[in-house]
């Protein structure tokens, strides 16, 4: 019996699945963040050779282990793929690897083949589509400080933004300074403005503050509203460009990320927004997650069989 298993790399943690050769799951776990935007590389190896150690444990053996698909942020970066296939090998893992975007894994997650369009809105944003040529497009996931509209973090800072335009009364009183003061344990703008500020703040700590906006919007404030009805507007955005390209106007898409699966609001936005451009767009909710889908493409390639199509 040989065995496949696919990586998630998000910005804390990485999802394992594994997978024997009839895509049966034979076991998932969790193990620590792979991702070299924000993690040193003493790190992330001795977070492979955790990974590494409990494939062979799980396969009964390494050699077992056929193929490894791993879907992380970042890959775009040429130096990535490089340094972590470097870390892997270094582990002892010498079978078939394979290293994606997360939002490619995602998708065949989400979809559970590999064609359709997937929107992904967690601390950053992001639209991927594939079409049945296999031609690919993508927007969004460009980082924070020049990108990510629609994202956790975007959304973190527009809540803070709309505290102190209240504060200095260019915009009415919202219950968002309440919800943010009481969040963080402040009692003033002055401490908002010293954390927000603080060298050692990073987005992760920003887009935390976006579950507060799903509160806001229940209570109907104005300010909080806006922001939501703003995002989604910001998420359709992504997805136009990636629909045309592929003339995907009337595929699938799965919707993805902390953001959408858990704002009534922000997503009530969303689908009307987008049906009003694609009316004949399927929407649905993930079918299963990215790990479970680069276990899948890893599946695939150790099978030497495509991913369903429809």
């Amino acid at each position: 019996m040989k065995y496949a298993a696919g990586l998630d790399g998000g910005g804390t943690k990485t999802a394992v699945a594994i997978v024997d050769e009839e895509g049966r799951t034979i076991r998932r776990f969790d193990s620590g963040a792979i991702n070299y935007n924000g993690q040193d590389d003493d790190s992330i190896r001795g977070t492979f050779s955790e990974i590494i150690a409990e494939l062979a444990e799980a396969c009964g053996g390494l050699n077992r282990c056929a193929h490894v698909c791993i879907g992380a942020a970042g890959v775009s970066n040429p130096s990535v793929p490089a340094r972590m296939t470097a870390a892997i090998r270094d582990c002892g893992y010498m079978g078939d690897l394979t290293i994606a975007g997360d939002q490619e894994t995602a998708l065949h997650g989400a979809l559970e083949r590999n064609n359709g369009l997937i929107v992904i809105a967690g601390t950053g944003s992001i639209c991927y589509g594939i079409n049945e040529s296999g031609i690919s497009h993508r927007t969004g996931g460009f980082g924070h400080l020049i990108d990510d509209e629609g994202s956790g973090y975007s959304i973190g800072r527009d809540l803070l933004t709309a505290v102190v335009r209240a504060y200095d009364g260019r915009d009415s009183a919202t219950v968002i300074t309440r919800m943010v003061f009481d969040r963080l344990g402040f009692k003033s703008v002055g401490e908002l403005v010293g954390f927000v500020y603080d060298r050692n703040r990073n987005k992760q700590e920003i887009a935390a503050l976006a579950p507060i906006l799903s509160e806001a919007c229940e209570q109907g404030d104005p300010a909080a509203l806006r922001i939501a009805d703003r995002s989604a507007q910001s998420l359709v955005g992504l997805v136009v460009p990636v629909a045309e390209r592929l003339s995907l106007q009337r595929g699938t898409l799965a919707m993805d990320g902390s953001v959408l699966l858990h704002n009534a609001r922000l997503q009530g936005a969303f689908l009307y927004n987008l049906a009003q451009r694609y009316p004949e767009m399927a929407c649905i909710l993930p079918k299963r997650d990215a790990a479970a889908g680069a276990a899948m493409m890893a599946l695939s390639k150790m099978n030497d069989v495509p991913p369903p199509s429809v």
